[in-house]
């Protein structure tokens, strides 16, 4: 299951409209070199997605990024002095 830090669903709760459920599709894909490629945007549920409520986020997942997400944690870091980004990382991992 993939899980969101409080930092990472406070800010994407923020992004949101008042009063709308925050739905966000978290996409995953093996490239040709062996790494994972990640992605996120704000979307609406699509046929065959799973969903997973987070802190107030829904979490959106096509099966075919089902079983790279596995494990998943999303972060929402400051990584130099006013950059913030998303970070991945599997919840096993340092």
């Amino acid at each position: 299951m993939i899980t969101l830090t409080p930092a990472a669903a406070s800010h994407i709760r923020g992004q949101g409209v008042a009063g709308d459920p925050v739905r966000l599709r978290v996409a995953a894909k093996r490239e040709d070199t062996g790494r994972i490629a990640f992605g996120i945007g704000f979307d609406e549920p699509r046929s065959g997605d799973e969903q997973f409520a987070c802190d107030g986020v829904v979490l959106l997942v096509a099966p075919a990024s089902r079983e790279l997400l596995e494990d998943v944690v999303i972060d929402y870091l400051e990584l130099e002095p006013g950059q913030f980004r998303f970070v991945f990382a599997r919840a096993d991992e340092p």
